[in-house]
């Protein structure tokens, strides 16, 4: 089981050469899929709503709303390395060293996009 957690616009932006239309009222503008496994780390990091139920932050959660607890949570990640390696899944299916550049990459999308909605499938 895995999560996935997309970024979409309304259509009114258009879209960069090569993105594709996702229907006729929004586009995606990022998607990234994580493990489950890493629930507990998130939770750990103060990242689990944003990341995982974004729509209990705001109905309509914009990546502005979730972006500041991303940006908390990789500051203390990179801090405390060791704090966070406890949390690696002993099947090996999620650790901080797939966890960390995972949420890095969704907070520059976050920071580059900052009115895009976000949606989450769990």
């Amino acid at each position: 089981m895995s999560l996935d957690v997309y970024l979409y616009s309304d259509v009114s932006q258009l879209p960069e050469p090569g993105q594709e239309w996702e229907s006729e009222n929004y586009y995606q503008l990022y998607w990234a899929n994580i493990t489950h496994n890493l629930g507990k780390m998130a939770k750990a990091a103060g990242c689990y709503v944003a990341c995982w139920r974004p729509e209990e932050i705001s109905p309509d959660c914009r990546a502005s709303d979730i972006r500041a607890s991303l940006t908390k949570a990789i500051a203390d990640m990179e801090a405390r390395p060791e704090h966070y390696t406890q949390f690696n899944s002993p099947n090996g299916w999620g650790t901080y060293e797939n966890f960390l550049p995972w949420l890095k990459r969704y907070e520059f999308a976050c920071r580059l996009n900052p009115t895009a909605k976000v949606r989450v499938s769990r």
